[in-house]
């Protein structure tokens, strides 16, 4: 089996590539809808850790919430993750094993937190200009502007870790520009990716 990881900044538009990827065949895993799923797994723990004012109305943990309860804080956040990752970790790997022996696509805003990193064959890195992408985010998440500004500044080393941290492994590593401007050519670009990985299917 080949897997593919697929990661990028904030409002990139990895999702736009993971859907250009399972046109051609291949099982997408999203690891951050997989993600809320841990959430809920692991609610009892997260109220415990965090208080029943991270949940809605109907019970259910409220991430938007959550999120606020530990963004810029990194004790808060680590408290999280430790709840959250080992469950989210073993939901990534039996999928992986489900699929048996065909190429499949990991695609996580944290790829460099998930089990499968070390077994990753390429990694694609999605990135957009600053300006489009905050445009994007201001458009979709609706937050105000000082916070958007925080989160860009969050990941001013985002690409840079992933060349350190692939050289471990020996896995393949790829940027894609999506100004979202042209789908043939993004979608060539993809191509040649698979091609050159041997992934056609």
């Amino acid at each position: 089996m080949k897997i593919i990881g697929l990661t990028g900044t904030y409002c990139a538009g990895k999702n736009y590539i993971a859907a250009i990827l399972e046109a051609r065949g291949f099982p997408v895993l999203d690891v951050d809808k997989l993600g809320h799923r841990a959430i809920e797994t692991e609610k009892d723990a997260i109220i415990t850790r965090f208080g029943k004012s991270v949940l809605d109305e109907d019970g259910a943990v409220n991430r938007r919430l959550l999120g606020a309860k530990v963004f810029g804080k990194s004790e808060e956040l680590a408290a999280l993750e430790a709840i959250v990752h080992p469950t989210a970790n073993q939901m990534t790997m039996e999928w992986i094993e489900a699929q048996g022996e065909k190429p499949c696509v990991i695609n996580a805003a944290l790829l460099h937190c998930s089990s499968a990193f070390p077994h990753l064959d390429a990694v694609i890195i999605v990135k957009a200009p600053a300006l489009i992408r905050l445009l994007r985010a201001r458009k979709r998440d609706h937050l105000p502007w000082p916070a958007l500004i925080k989160r860009f500044r969050s990941q001013k080393n985002f690409i840079s870790q992933y060349f350190d941290k692939t050289l471990a492994f020996n896995a393949d590593i790829y940027i894609v520009e999506n100004r979202g401007f042209s789908q043939k050519r993004l979608e060539a670009r993809i191509d040649r990716i698979l091609l050159r990985e041997g992934m056609v299917l």
